[in-house]
């Protein structure tokens, strides 16, 4: 398997964890309640829109390298809860997991020399760091 079509595997693998990520987050805005909710479901929707956004550019990228884009979300389960706390660690767990794809496919993208792609993907990689961050402080 060459360089570009490991690397595009591995964009496959993270469009399916954003398409994941986009249910996730809106399920979490729509079910969460009390005084939380002014606060959360905002940042819920925010996540499944940037979510949407991330996906949106994963895609560009797979068709630019000339792949075939996977059309279905990543098989890890969305649990159901209606405790914030609960669902702000899911949104924890959700953002590790999307850095450290990302981490390995700036890695992949350094070995094929695409400069603008890479650029790309380290926007979105910042950008689930600064997510981490965010849900660890939201926890606290």
């Amino acid at each position: 398997m060459s360089s570009v079509d490991m690397l595009i595997e591995k964009l496959n693998q993270a469009l399916a964890f954003e398409l994941r990520a986009i249910n996730m987050y809106a399920h979490y805005a729509a079910y969460v309640n009390g005084i939380n909710r002014i606060h959360l479901n905002p940042l819920f929707t925010t996540e499944a829109t940037e979510s949407i956004q991330h996906a949106n550019i994963v895609r560009g990228a797979i068709v630019k390298l000339g792949g075939i884009c996977v059309t279905e979300r990543h098989a890890s389960e969305i649990v159901h809860t209606e405790d914030y706390n609960e669902m702000l660690k899911f949104a924890l767990d959700t953002e590790k997991y999307a850095s450290e794809l990302y981490h390995g496919i700036l890695k992949s993208v350094e070995q094929i020399g695409d400069d603008e792609l890479f650029d790309s993907i380290e926007g979105i990689y910042f950008s689930e760091l600064r997510s981490i961050e965010e849900m660890r402080m939201l926890i606290q």
